[in-house]
């Protein structure tokens, strides 16, 4: 016996299919607590990710937005975002990539934090992570190293970082959007110690002392530079809304 299946009925289910494609990708389960312990040197917590598990300690609001849609401080602009931390432990179904967990985190912070928000272009000034003429220092990570970055009280350890990741680490501390123009694509190892270049001076070490450092550390250290960059259109979502997050 043939189905005949009215028209409909036939855009009636193709339309199902299309929404079910569309819908975002979400973790299995997620558990969303106030931060219990700070992370020491770290402006944005600590975050690690295995396949298919993410786990982030003492972050805010803001850093988990600049997380999922891979942007910069700067690029998210709302209330404050800040005042709150959170411990988020996060399980999809099975492995994942970290670009597919992102997506998850997005509809995370849809469902459980009610996050919405619109984008707008707006002309800021910014920096470009550039490379020396005399080449990197930096040492290329072997092929599947885990990438892993944590603070010291005067430096940073990084392991199997890309430049993009690099530039987006250091537009926090900055708070300026830096641009990676290094045109080095693979992932790299190295220490970027801020003591040798920090003035000795009678006074309480400022903000403007350790950038100063960095600077200097970047280029006597890594090959790097971060050049002034004219005032550039950049892309910032605007939060709408957002809540204390859902029960777990």
């Amino acid at each position: 016996m043939k189905l005949h299946l009215s028209i409909p009925i036939l855009a009636a289910g193709l339309l199902l299919i299309k929404v079910a494609a569309a819908q975002s990708p979400a973790f299995a389960v997620a558990t969303i607590r106030p931060t219990l312990e700070e992370v020491k040197f770290e402006r944005d917590g600590a975050t690690q990710i295995t396949p298919g598990n993410l786990h982030m300690r003492d972050v805010t609001l803001v850093y988990c937005i600049e997380w999922a849609y891979n942007v910069q401080e700067k690029q998210v602009a709302g209330p404050d975002l800040r005042s709150d931390r959170y411990d988020i432990q996060a399980k999809a179904d099975g492995p994942a990539t970290e670009d597919e967990m992102r997506l998850m985190m997005r509809q995370l912070l849809a469902d459980r934090f009610k996050l919405s928000f619109h984008r707008e272009t707006r002309v800021m000034k910014a920096f470009a992570l550039t490379l020396l003429p005399t080449g990197s220092k930096m040492k290329e990570s072997a092929p599947g190293a885990t990438p892993h970055r944590e603070n010291t009280a005067y430096s940073t350890i990084a392991k199997a970082m890309t430049m993009q990741e690099f530039a987006n680490f250091l537009a926090g501390p900055m708070e300026t959007p830096i641009v990676d123009q290094t045109g080095l694509k693979r992932r790299y190892d190295f220490v970027l110690d801020f003591r040798p270049y920090l003035p000795v001076v009678d006074r309480p070490l400022g903000l403007d002392d350790f950038l100063g450092a960095m600077k200097a550390a970047l280029e006597g250290q890594l090959g790097l530079k971060l050049e002034r960059l004219n005032k550039m259109p950049i892309e910032v979502l605007l939060v709408d809304h957002i809540e204390k997050p859902s029960e777990n």
